[in-house]
């Protein structure tokens, strides 16, 4: 498969440091290629159509309206685009429009990435599958459509993880254990750059040592705040 050349992939993602996150995981972990950021529908639709791509990441509540309106189109179905949902919408119906119209799967915020990846891990596996094999047993099937996404998740990545740097962050948080921090609060402090701060944050909430909250305002976006696990 790594011979191949890569997947492309658009996300469309309104909140411009989730879309950073989930590019750099994805490029970093999976022969996956990131062809563009959307966040709107409209520049959504305007990336399906130049670039084709084999997988989407949907949110939902986007500027211009609702992403699960766009696993509809045709412009998806024409391409064989598959679509993982990634949202803050838990309602019913919002979930139930996902999955009958084709969804792969779907996930909601705020995510932890052993079940993003999971999912990844089972799209890359389809893929591969569609590629070799022209007919497939009751075993295969089994493996591709009855495989939970949520299974025995494996243990996190440490690329890109320096123990160093990990230490830092993880004496952040011991300082302060009962104490709620921003991404731009904790690389403010620590001294690392922003992206560099992310992958050590979620990597640290992969291994259970901090947790995730949502913090929701009456204006923009809701802030992602972590907390150690005490």
């Amino acid at each position: 498969m790594n011979n191949a050349k890569p997947l492309d992939v658009v996300i469309v993602e309104d909140e411009p440091h989730l879309a950073d996150l989930h590019r750099e995981y994805i490029e970093q972990n999976f022969h996956l290629r990131v062809v563009g950021i959307a966040a709107t529908l409209a520049q959504a639709r305007a990336l399906i159509a130049a670039h084709q791509p084999r997988l989407l990441l949907l949110d939902n509540y986007l500027p211009d309206g609702q992403g699960v309106t766009l696993i509809d189109d045709p412009l998806l179905k024409r391409f064989e685009c598959s679509v993982i949902f990634i949202t803050a919408a838990s309602d019913m119906q919002t979930c139930s429009h996902a999955m009958r119209s084709g969804a792969f799967d779907y996930l909601l915020k705020p995510v932890f990435f052993h079940r993003l990846r999971a999912s990844l891990e089972r799209f890359m596996l389809l893929v591969q599958t569609l590629r070799q094999m022209k007919n497939v047993d009751q075993q295969a099937l089994d493996k591709l459509f009855n495989l939970p996404a949520s299974d025995a998740p494996a243990a996190p990545s440490t690329k890109g993880i320096e123990s160093i740097t990990l230490e830092r962050v993880k004496g952040f948080f011991n300082a302060a254990p009962h104490s709620s921090w921003s991404v731009e609060q904790v690389v403010e402090n620590i001294g690392i750059s922003k992206t560099t701060g992310r992958r050590y944050l979620e990597y640290c909430v992969e291994i259970g040592f901090i947790g995730v909250e949502m913090q929701y305002g009456n204006i923009g976006h809701p802030r992602r705040l972590y907390r150690k696990i005490l």
